[in-house]
């Protein structure tokens, strides 16, 4: 395995905070066109297409907001196995780090003030450790799960989360010891996976059943059971912890909930056009009359982004009045998504 070494400058360990202007930049993560562009936060222009591995889903910015990572997953005859690493303020490839058995990565979760960042791999059922700074698997963790898809952390790095779409479980790991603490059942299709800024709470969609598990951390009883959109696929907190948004890929709308009373305030419909050029044989062809919104971030406590995977666009949300203020031009067929508040050099 051949790794290009990156400077240590590269992770720092100050966390970069969300900022007070329109700075940054949107990272977008397509997989039908196999690449990952970066957008301008604040004209909305693309600012560099850069190839990815075969059909990448997820991206993960480090806390300093200068490297970005995506998960090249593959496709259904060839399985992915590694990830694509990209230097943020040069908008560069720095290089790929392979996974070897480790087929599937899917979700991701950077460790603040370290290289590291856990990355669950569906083919191996494994959550595993990576140093990005190095190039190399530090540890692996057995899940044990069918389709081990996303992955969340609590922010003092002691609790790993992991949900299942094909048990409904949440794996949890104590990453001190790295072992299995326990799972627990969080309903039919467990996918999206969030903890909250104070780390109290972790938050699940159920895509099976149209509803959002609220979990104690550290008890791992359940809190609540929140009704949710069709299909919700993704949470995302606010940075604030204000609210929990979850993006309903069959209703093709955005459901907003207060995270204290852990009740809805809004559903955002998200109606936009298909492209000319939409291939049918797309992930999630059969959810006809939707946008098919996937990922998405709250790139600080005013403003959202979410990848609209059948539309090939981002849509643009203003948090304070639940509009939608643009749409931004995305590759073909866009899932993971993430911004950083550094702006290229």
């Amino acid at each position: 395995m051949v790794f290009i070494l990156v400077s240590a400058a590269l992770f720092q360990a100050c966390s970069a905070e969300p900022g007070n202007d329109d700075s940054g930049v949107i990272i977008v993560a397509n997989k039908s066109s196999n690449d990952v562009y970066f957008i301008d936060r604040t004209g909305g222009d693309v600012l560099k297409v850069l190839p990815t591995g075969l059909e990448p889903h997820e991206v993960e910015v480090s806390d300093d907001g200068r490297i970005a990572v995506v998960c090249n997953y593959g496709n259904q005859n060839n399985p992915g196995n590694s990830l694509s690493v990209y230097d943020i303020a040069k908008m560069e490839f720095v290089r790929e780090i392979d996974l070897g058995e480790h087929t599937r990565p899917h979700g991701m979760h950077w460790m603040p003030g370290t290289s590291n960042m856990l990355v669950t791999t569906e083919g191996s059922r494994n959550l595993l450790m990576v140093d990005i700074g190095a190039g190399e698997i530090l540890y692996e963790m057995y899940t044990g799960e069918d389709v081990s898809h996303m992955v969340t952390a609590t922010p003092d790095g002691e609790r790993a989360f992991v949900s299942s779409i094909r048990t409904g479980n949440v794996s949890v790991f104590d990453l001190n010891t790295r072992e299995l603490i326990t799972r627990v059942h969080s309903g039919a299709g467990a996918e999206g996976i969030a903890v909250s800024p104070d780390g109290k709470e972790v938050w699940v969609t159920n895509r099976g059943e149209n509803t959002v598990s609220v979990f104690d951390t550290q008890t791992l009883d359940e809190l609540a059971k929140i009704e949710a959109g069709d299909f919700p696929i993704r949470a995302r907190f606010t940075p604030d912890g204000r609210y929990l948004l979850v993006s309903n890929a069959r209703s093709g709308d955005i459901s907003v909930f207060d995270a204290t009373s852990r009740e809805l305030v809004r559903n955002i419909e998200l109606t936009l056009p298909e492209p000319e050029d939409r291939d049918d044989a797309r992930y999630f062809s059969d959810f006809e009359g939707t946008s098919v919104p996937i990922g998405l971030v709250a790139a600080d406590n005013r403003t959202a982004y979410v990848a609209s995977t059948r539309s090939d666009l981002v849509v643009v949300i203003d948090l304070e009045t639940f509009q939608i203020t643009g749409h931004l031009a995305a590759g073909q067929e866009p899932d993971g998504i993430n911004f950083s508040p550094v702006m290229p050099e």
